[in-house]
């Protein structure tokens, strides 16, 4: 019996044991149910396309134009994950209610995550190339011409050189990861607002919202025949659901520092340079305005809601440069607009940018003459106070430098039209297309007039006047189709890009020219009252004038491009993208159309592993490691193609004809040049985010870099053929740095650092096809004497490479000595071109940058320093106008006389004799810019902010280089370290003034 009930009990256990687990499910479905809710932000608006998914399950959903959204079979205790672009993240539980209203956060930092490549957009975990991503508030305020000039010394690996700050009408040249080509182009292909080759000029620096630079060759890949000199891309604001107009306005000056100095009249006839003509000429301060003024206005208007809304832009500025002639007025707009369907089906976006501008250019040589003059030499004519005094003595080439600023007319009348569209179909959640229209055209008609009361036309041109106009015109058409697919599996994500691109480029121009105009009145605007049979002197003098033209051209190019990209992320740990872009250009050989550029790059988030020693203190750190193939096809058109040209005249019947011929040899093989690009990197954010950034250590081979090659004649119809000879290297190191040293309530202080090295190697010169010899002579100097070539590019050698004769001081006698091949000590003189040899290097080795930025309660303060190392200065203004045997008649600096280095040379025998007793070490730190600003207390309520603010830019260069600013100099191209002439723009500090006003 006791048995029999011990296994009635357990029976009962077990069917006890099934009902409790019966219950359990019954409940655990009773509990399973549909959930509906809206996302609104902190201003009560619906957020539409915000990501909701339950965690660890695949339901996932997204809000429509409303931020509705709705979920089904979810459960009690459920965890719903809610995120979207530039809003901070939430969690939410789910427990017994159906309907969840919830308000996401902005998040700026989350903001900067985002970093553009090329079609699309990646957040920074996601990134696997070398990119350096800045917001609009990281560039420096300044008030010049074009926003590239803001971006100096922001960028690791980025040289930003503008050797004219203060000219209204200059703009820099950009050279990323140091120079790449010989004859095609060397800076980096601009994409604004998705179109390749935008036109930055056509921009104002408050519409711009971030700047992405793409360094990495398998980030540039996708851009193929454009992505060798690496890629920036702008990308401008957009418009919002929160109505707002906002304003800008400052006023600059600029006055000179670092100026060149030269002898007084009163020095100069002490020192018995030339003859005393009477006059007491400061020609620096008669060819210069006391300061350049230069004001700019922008008032931005923004508006709509989450399914339609615009941003629209205006901006008017008026700058004048240091010089008596030049000056800059220009005005343009900008409207973004966007519109999104309702059932977030499609959404379609125009840009339309409208720029007008008219310029006087500067003269670069007045400021030359205000070098060389006697100071002695008056403006004004002495026998008529009203006419500006003839001079041509002094240096060959002088003239009375303040009568051109005055009389001459030179400038340009310029306007610039881009507009871009696209359409976008959502076919799928998952699965996207678009397509993309796009124009850029740009119209500028040049002008010059010199007047028949112009001294050098009188004495040079008869007393003719003579005018001219030249026509520009440049349109870029855009077509592409792109389509994205996104997908996740579990742990794994992908996303496939696949698109089309057509470009079609068209540029068109004439030119006409006149002279002996009845009437001054009518300058350059009518050219058909002129004389046409003035005859054109055959040794026309310094001054002359006369010249008779007309002409005309037209080319064009195409370039097709089919592309696809996967990125694949594998658990938010390794990361992976490949691209592969097909495109054929127009400009190439026959036999060379068409070419593959690929790239593959990988991403590891190290600190994810199970394996890494977990530290609080690392947020994140990322192992990167990429290669991608890339094109420079940046020259002529037609340069492949059999070409003619007039090739002289032909009597016949007692009349000329002109006799056409070749213009070029042909060259079917002609391609792009090739860069193999290699990145090694590692990003990292530490200590809560308060120090992040990246190190980059890169290697770039440029192969079939394009030249012109001596070939023999025959078999070839001219002694020279345009094609792919050379290989040149590039390899440095990149270091980007952000910390947020201290962060209280009322007061705060960051620090970035940018610093880089470049090592650079001409490769070769020849191969199989066009063999040459090892190096090629650069920067000729000019007379007087015959200097000859300064540097010499040489397999195996650094670009910049000087090569001259090495100085062994200066004799009793102040002969320059120098080593002969020997090394034997000879006059300068005596020396022969096989004692020459390599003396220095025009190109820095290492540049660096340091920002530091200060808020305490309303006030905030940006301090920014920079500089560049390592490399030598070819002084050329000293070589000319430095010592004590420079030519007769002409100034020279005050530093020629004394005990300087350069007035020691007192011996005229070895006046024009190169050596690197002229080179002088090109080392220099910046203070950059300093910025001031302070936030006042609106006074009305429909006033949401004001601000206040003074920048201060070039105050100080610490530098032993003697004569004026090292930046002077350019460090781009393949002559870095040398001005080849005495032309120059003086260097000035700038002092600037603006309020902000948000409604």
């Amino acid at each position: 019996m006791r048995v029999i009930y011990l296994r009635q009990c357990s029976s009962l256990k077990y069917l006890f044991t099934v009902f409790m687990w019966i219950l359990i499910m019954t409940s655990a479905q009773a509990q399973e149910k549909n959930i509906q809710g809206k996302i609104l932000d902190v201003t009560g608006k619906p957020i539409a396309g915000v990501s909701i998914s339950v965690s660890g399950k695949p339901k996932a959903t997204k809000t429509d134009a409303e931020g509705r959204f709705s979920l089904s079979a979810v459960n009690v205790g459920d965890k719903l994950q809610i995120s979207f672009l530039g809003y901070k993240k939430l969690e939410k539980n789910i427990d017994n209610s159906t309907v969840y209203n919830l308000t996401l956060e902005t998040n700026e930092e989350r903001l900067a995550d985002v970093v553009v490549v090329g079609y699309g957009t990646l957040d920074k975990k996601e990134v696997t190339s070398a990119i350096t991503h800045l917001s609009g508030k990281d560039l420096n305020v300044f008030g010049g011409n074009g926003v590239l000039n803001s971006l100096a010394g922001k960028v690791a690996g980025l040289s930003v050189v503008n050797t004219g700050q203060s000219d209204p009408n200059s703009s820099p040249s950009l050279q990323l990861r140091g120079v790449s080509s010989r004859n095609a182009g060397l800076g980096p292909l601009y994409v604004v607002n998705g179109v390749p080759g935008g036109n930055v000029d056509n921009l104002n620096q408050n519409d711009i919202e971030s700047i992405d630079i793409l360094k990495g060759g398998a980030a540039s890949a996708i851009y193929g025949t454009r992505g060798s000199n690496g890629v920036i891309i702008i990308t401008t604001k957009k418009g919002t659901s929160d109505p707002y107009a906002f304003y800008d306005g400052y006023a600059s000056f600029d006055v000179p520092n670092n100026r060149i100095q030269v002898l007084s009249a009163e020095d100069f006839l002490k020192h018995n340079r030339g003859t005393d003509f009477g006059g007491n000429t400061d020609w620096f301060k008669e060819v210069s305005r006391k300061f350049a003024f230069n004001q700019k206005n922008t008032l931005q208007l923004a508006g709509g809601n989450r399914q339609t809304n615009y941003i629209v832009s205006f901006d008017l500025r008026n700058a004048h440069g240091l010089d008596l002639r030049s000056d800059k007025k220009e005005y343009g707009a900008r409207l973004n607009l966007s519109h999104t369907s309702a059932n977030n089906l499609y959404t379609a976006t125009v840009t339309i940018a409208p720029r007008s501008l008219k310029a006087n250019n500067a003269s670069y040589n007045a400021f030359n003459q205000s070098l060389t003059l006697n100071p002695t030499l008056p403006l004004m004519d002495a026998k008529n106070p009203n006419a500006f005094n003839y001079i041509n003595t002094g240096f060959s080439g002088a003239y009375n430098p303040v009568e051109e600023l005055r009389t001459v007319l030179d400038g340009t009348e310029g306007k610039y039209l881009d507009w871009n569209a696209a359409f976008k179909l959502n076919i799928l959640e998952n699965l996207s297309t678009q397509v993309t229209l796009a124009q850029q055209s740009s119209d500028f008609f040049d002008f010059n007039f010199t007047p028949s009361y112009n001294t050098g036309a009188i004495n040079g041109n008869s007393g003719r006047n003579s005018a001219g106009r030249n026509y520009k015109k440049s349109d870029q058409y855009v077509f592409e189709w792109t389509g994205n697919y996104k997908q996740s599996f579990g742990r794994h994500h992908i996303n496939v890009l696949g698109g089309y691109a057509y470009n079609y480029f068209l540029y068109s121009g004439m030119n006409a020219g006149n002279q002996n105009f009845p009437s001054d009145v009518l300058t350059y605007n009518n050219l058909g009252s002129g004389q046409y049979d003035v005859p054109i002197p055959t040794n026309p003098q310094p001054g002359d004038y006369t010249f008779r033209s007309v002409g005309s051209y037209k080319n064009d190019a195409k370039l097709i491009a089919f592309f696809g990209r996967v990125n694949y992320d594998l658990a938010n740990k390794y990361y992976a993208s490949a691209s592969l872009r097909y495109e054929g250009s127009s400009k190439f050989g026959r036999l060379n159309k068409w070419g593959y550029f690929p790239a593959l790059s990988l991403g590891w988030r190290i600190m994810e592993e199970d394996f890494f020693p977990k530290a609080s203190w690392i947020n994140d750190l990322k192992l990167r490691a990429d290669y991608g193939e890339t094109g420079n096809q940046d020259f002529g058109s037609y340069l492949s193609l059999d070409t003619y040209q007039g090739y002289g005249y032909f009597a016949f019947n007692g009349a000329s004809y002109q006799v056409w011929g070749p213009s070029q040899n042909t060259n079917y093989d002609l391609r792009w040049e090739k860069a193999q690009n290699l990145n090694f990197g590692v990003d990292f954010d530490l200590f809560n985010r308060k120090i992040s950034g990246s190190i980059n250590y890169y290697v770039r081979t440029n192969k079939d870099l394009l030249g012109s090659y001596n070939v023999p004649v025959p078999p070839f119809v001219l002694t020279t053929t345009f094609a792919n000879v050379g290989t040149m290297k590039n390899s440095g190191l990149e270091v980007q740095l952000n910390a947020k040293i201290l962060s209280q309530k009322d007061f705060s202080y960051s620090v970035s650092f940018a610093g880089a090295s470049n090592s650079n190697k001409f490769a070769s010169f020849s191969n199989d096809i066009y063999q040459g010899q090892n190096f090629q002579f650069m920067s000729y100097m000019p007379s007087p004497g015959s200097p000859g070539p300064a540097q010499r590019l040489e397999e195996g050698r650094r670009i910049g490479s000087f090569y001259m004769y090495e100085s062994a001081g200066i004799d009793a006698t102040g002969r320059l000595m120098v080593y002969d091949k020997e090394n034997n000590i000879i006059p300068g003189n005596t020396a022969k071109e096989e004692d020459k040899r390599f003396v220095g290097n025009g190109l820095p080795l290492f540049t660096a940058s340091l920002g530091q930025n200060f808020t305490y309660k309303n006030f905030d303060l940006s301090v920014f320093l920079r500089g560049s190392f390592k490399y030598d200065l070819f002084n050329t203004t000293a070589f000319y106008l430095g010592t004590p045997v420079t030519q007769s008649g002409a100034n020279v600096l005050k530093s020629a006389y004394g005990k300087g280095k350069y007035a020691a040379l007192t011996n005229a025998e070895t006046y024009s004799t190169l050596s690197d007793y002229f080179l002088e070490k090109g080392d220099f730190v910046k203070i950059d810019n300093i910025t001031i600003g302070y936030n006042i207390k609106p006074p009305v309520k429909q006033i949401s902010s004001i601000r206040v603010y003074a920048v201060a830019r070039n105050l100080y260069t610490f530098t032993k280089f003697t004569t004026g600013d090292p930046e002077a100099i350019s460090v781009n191209g393949l002559t870095p370290g040398i001005n080849t002439s005495l032309s120059y723009y003086p260097s000035t500090a700038q002092f600037l003034a603006g309020l902000q006003v948000k409604f």
